[in-house]
């Protein structure tokens, strides 16, 4: 094991599904002391991704944050008697493709956004601070819906616009489980295009439909109930919509009234409701070196919690 992984975790929250998780090690930078997006805007936060195994064969959900993270997963993987490996990204940050090159002999699974958006973005990620160079692309691309089997157990990818225009969550509806990456984090929802809300809304409220049983998502504390949270919160409003990581004082609440919201009524009461709050609070960035995120204060539903999970 390699200093880089030296707090790697690997977990397994779910029968033949591994996380591969890192981060939230009080004093501990695995890149530089300086600000990068390696140690504030992903191992601060603990982050993973996630394998599903079967009969020999793996789907490994988001790359990693490093080569070296994305090593330990393929060694881990091998060593389980894998013999196919094929990868799916959530979605276009770096702090989920940063291992692509790994895996660059296998099948790399994305939306045609996510590769396009790659595309744009390439000079930036391969000089990034680390930098992913050379950055290795999607090989597969799908819109909308692609449904997949690994071994004997079926999967679904779907795009969801949340968290980034480009959000792709892995659903296994058999589990009734939701591999989420950035589109519930903490419980929560990190804002990273502001100006997409009403979107990202809608989207929560399509989401909220679903007979969701279990939900691992790509960041937060390894240690936590993220269902029981997520869907535990009380049957009110909570005059305060935190930032997702402002903090070791939020209420464990969860989206659970913000669904309430959002289905009575349906999306478009959701968004005005959400919207009222929003025009009454302020907007501040949080989330380390990452511009553009905001933490929105205000009156409205309650939709914080206190750290998610893989457990």
């Amino acid at each position: 094991m390699s200093e880089m992984t030296s707090t790697l975790r690997i977990l397994e929250p779910y029968p033949g599904i591994f996380a591969y998780y890192d981060g939230r090690v009080p004093g501990k930078r695995l890149h530089a002391k300086t600000a990068n997006w390696l140690d504030d805007g992903a191992y601060s936060l603990g982050v993973a991704s996630y394998a599903i195994v079967d009969h020999g064969e793996a789907l490994v959900y988001d790359t990693h944050i490093s080569l070296d993270h994305a090593k330990a997963i393929r060694t881990h993987l091998e060593r389980l008697g894998v013999t196919t490996i094929r990868v799916v990204l959530s979605h276009w940050h770096k702090d989920h493709i940063a291992g692509n090159a790994i895996f660059s002999d296998c099948e790399i699974i994305a939306l045609t956004l996510t590769a396009e958006t790659l595309k744009e973005n390439r000079e930036k990620i391969e000089s990034a601070n680390p930098p992913i160079s050379p950055l290795v692309m999607p090989t597969t691309l799908f819109d909308g819906r692609l449904e997949l089997t690994v071994g004997t157990r079926r999967i679904e990818l779907h795009h969801f616009a949340i968290h980034s225009a480009d959000g792709n969550v892995v659903w296994m509806p058999d589990e009734r489980l939701l591999l989420a990456g950035d589109t519930l984090e903490d419980t929560v929802t990190y804002i990273s295009e502001a100006a997409e809300i009403g979107s990202h809304i809608a989207e929560l409220a399509r989401m909220a439909s679903w007979p969701i049983a279990k939900i691992l998502p790509a960041h937060g504390d390894a240690g936590a109930d993220c269902v029981r949270r997520l869907w535990a919160g009380p049957h009110r409003c909570q005059p305060r919509l935190s930032a997702p990581h402002g903090g070791r004082n939020r209420r464990r609440s969860g989206y659970r009234s913000l669904f309430r919201v959002l289905r009575r009524g349906g999306n478009r009461l959701g968004r005005r409701a959400l919207f009222r709050a929003l025009r009454g609070g302020s907007c501040q960035q949080h989330r380390g070196s990452q511009s553009g995120a905001v933490a929105l204060n205000g009156h409205c539903p309650t939709v914080t919690a206190t750290l998610p999970t893989i457990a």
